[in-house]
């Protein structure tokens, strides 16, 4: 935002540091006027949900604890500076699912949520100098169609390995929306960040506000 342009304003000294390069993440921020720098976790995230999932974790519970982690381990590297980290998981009749590895695995993913509901959580977490100031998650809950196994082959042809970005094998912000009958929730928690949340808390501390337009 140019000086003297009104609109939301991120008042903080130096920009957020998000620990991913999520260029969908760093866009939905931007949106609201904040200021961020990418700067990759890079940690073991199946190791974790591995490790959390023996322990009988929720979804929502292993959600907040990979964004902890990226935040954390980007804070420590990071004296001083305020880090975000982000993470969502896939809930569907009491299990969690991260992001396929492969595209059969994701063909798979899609066949066994066709005509049934499940659920997108998605999580933050803030952290300076290796300690959490704010965690939060929320939730949408979407119902995907009756699909054929030539309609994912369709589909998963159409976008390719853009699918295996994305928990559910699908980006409801392109072709993947022709999947769903029906969608329920924050498009900001559908595309990975339970903004409204975050929101609140900067607004709280004074880092986010609006600026009135210069005349």
């Amino acid at each position: 935002m140019s000086k003297g342009d009104g609109g939301a304003a991120w008042t903080g000294d130096e920009p957020l540091i998000l620990a991913s390069r999520s260029a969908t993440r760093l866009h939905l921020l931007a949106s609201c006027g904040i200021s961020a720098e990418p700067i990759a976790a890079d940690i073991d995230e199946r190791s974790v949900e591995t490790e959390e999932r023996r322990r009988g974790a929720l979804p929502s519970v292993l959600a907040r604890r990979l964004a902890s982690q990226k935040a954390l381990v980007v804070s420590r590297r990071q004296p001083g500076r305020l880090v975000l980290g982000a993470d969502q998981m896939l809930a569907h009749e009491d299990r969690s699912f991260a992001k396929s590895a492969t595209l059969a695995e994701a063909a798979s993913r899609l066949a066994e949520l066709a005509g049934k509901r499940h659920r997108l959580i998605s999580a933050c977490a803030l952290a300076r100098d290796g300690v959490l100031v704010f965690e939060a998650a929320e939730t949408a809950e979407l119902t995907m169609r009756e699909l054929s196994k030539a309609e994912i082959a369709a589909y998963l042809e159409t976008v390719g390995e853009q699918v295996l970005t994305s928990v559910g094998a699908y980006q409801v912000e392109g072709p993947g929306r022709l999947l769903f009958e029906r969608i329920e929730g924050d498009q900001a928690v559908i595309l990975g960040m339970p903004l409204t949340s975050l929101l609140a808390y900067l607004r709280s501390t004074g880092l986010i506000g609006f600026r009135a337009r210069r005349r």
